[in-house]
């Protein structure tokens, strides 16, 4: 026997007088391997530039309708960018009291109003009855951010003694994930991820973790944002990486366009409600879909710029999907992050195609940001629940705004038209500034 022969063997291990193949060993490893814990998705909500529920954000979304357009929270009159895709029409006091309104930045606003519908949707009533074994995790960019800015420039204006008494709570990052659980009684697990565009699908897919360790029974995760406003502009504009479409709006969004040009800021929020398999079942609980898996990394590249070789967003793919203990050949859709701009949209391509390979050209790939912009922390979150209607309605939302074929980025990315389609398994995309990478794999739920 050679070397080769030997390092080509399968291998084998003795049991008594018995040798044990390769197949055999694997069957008594999973034999003897813990059984994974389910995690279901059972209630969702969310604000959006589209609609203040799940339903109109995906029967819009369907359509192709754009929800950017000119701003108006702020004089953009010496900006470059003058549009964004903002909520409107949101009333706070139809969600908490004119005096919690007061307590609560934007961001905090539109988490409450989110968790609020996500928590009816699951059959829970209005609160989570001071369960411990409930948790919250939400995702959020900059938080309270603009407020800091505003309640600084007040500051410099008035003098110390003017500031409002809560804008401690109001500017700090973790204030979405408080409100939601101090005013939905959800005593149990309780964080906040801050991972810039990844940090809603970090916040879904670590939340499930949290339900497979045991730590939880039901977790409220998603993503809340709102960062409209002169400072983000100005800062997003000197790095040239907005659009300028201020004449066309509703087309400015353009992800693996030829001619797109850079990101919509957007905002809102959206909260799915995760729970451990029994504990849905245990309670009668309708099940739009289940978590399989999840995966993150980072780039350390660079704090804007991905990596132009895709490594990470190609290493976060396969890590999810292995996570999901699924094949490349089940995943049937993949939403992707696609922001509309020159970089972002080829790096994550190539990503897709070093992942796939040659089906990766078979595979429809869609940008929910070409409607809704780039909400930043809500971003994964909305993409999320756009994954789990998919899978409910076997449906596929198109990519807007798709006109010109770039050559960096020749996929399918169901342009314009939604589609029909046979959908059990979807990954979801999000890459962060600074390089982080989050991927989250949804399934139909097929019974237990």
């Amino acid at each position: 026997m050679t070397v080769s022969q030997t390092m080509t063997m399968p291998p084998i291990e003795m049991v008594g007088e018995q040798q044990l193949g390769p197949e055999t060993l694997a069957m008594m490893q999973a034999t003897t391997r813990p059984k994974r814990t389910r995690v279901v998705v059972t209630g969702m909500g969310a604000i959006t530039p589209l609609g203040q529920s799940p339903e109109a954000l995906w029967q819009n979304l369907l359509l192709g309708k754009s929800g950017i357009g000119p701003v108006t929270l702020f004089d953009t009159t010496n900006y470059k960018t003058r549009i964004a895709a903002e909520v409107k029409n949101f009333e706070p006091t139809q969600f908490v009291d004119t005096k919690d309104a007061r307590r609560m930045g934007r961001a905090t606003l539109f988490a409450v109003a989110a968790a609020k519908g996500a928590i009816a949707d699951a059959g829970f009533g209005e609160t989570m009855g001071n369960d411990p074994r409930a948790g919250v995790l939400l995702g959020t960019a900059l938080g309270g951010f603009v407020e800091a800015i505003e309640a600084h420039n007040g500051f410099l204006e008035k003098g110390p003694d003017r500031l409002s008494p809560f804008i401690a709570g109001v500017i700090l990052p973790n204030m979405p994930s408080f409100f939601v659980a101090e005013k939905y009684r959800a005593l149990g697990y309780n964080s906040t991820v801050v991972t810039a565009c990844a940090a809603g699908t970090h916040a879904v897919g670590a939340a499930a973790e949290i339900i497979r360790r045991g730590d939880a029974d039901i977790m409220l995760a998603g993503g809340a944002d709102a960062i409209i406003s002169n400072i983000t502009f100005a800062a997003f504009s000197v790095m040239r990486a907005l659009s300028t479409r201020n004449d066309d709006p509703e087309h400015a969004s353009r992800p693996f366009d030829k001619n797109r040009d850079g990101f919509i800021i957007g905002e809102g929020a959206a909260v799915l409600v995760l729970e451990k398999l029994e504990h849905a079942l245990g309670r009668g609980a309708k099940i739009y879909a289940e978590v399989l898996g999840y995966a993150t990394n980072s780039d350390a590249y660079h704090f804007a710029a991905p990596d132009p070789q895709a490594a990470g967003a190609t290493r976060v793919m396969r890590d999810a999907i292995k996570n999901a203990g699924i094949t490349i050949d089940q995943v049937d859709y993949i939403n992707g992050h696609g922001t509309s701009t020159p970089l972002n949209d080829s790096g994550e391509t190539l990503a897709i195609k070093n992942v796939f390979g040659e089906r990766a050209y078979k595979i429809p790939i869609s940008s929910t940001k070409s409607m809704l912009g780039h909400s930043m922390g809500a971003a994964g979150a909305f993409e999320a629940v756009a994954c789990v209607m998919t899978l409910r309605d076997q449906r596929i939302h198109p990519t807007a705004n798709y006109e010109t074929p770039d050559p960096a980025c020749d996929l399918d990315y169901v342009p314009n038209v939604a589609r029909n389609a046979r959908i059990d398994t979807i990954i979801s995309n999000s890459f962060g500034l600074g390089g982080q990478n989050a991927c989250l794999v949804l399934a139909k739920y097929k019974g237990k």
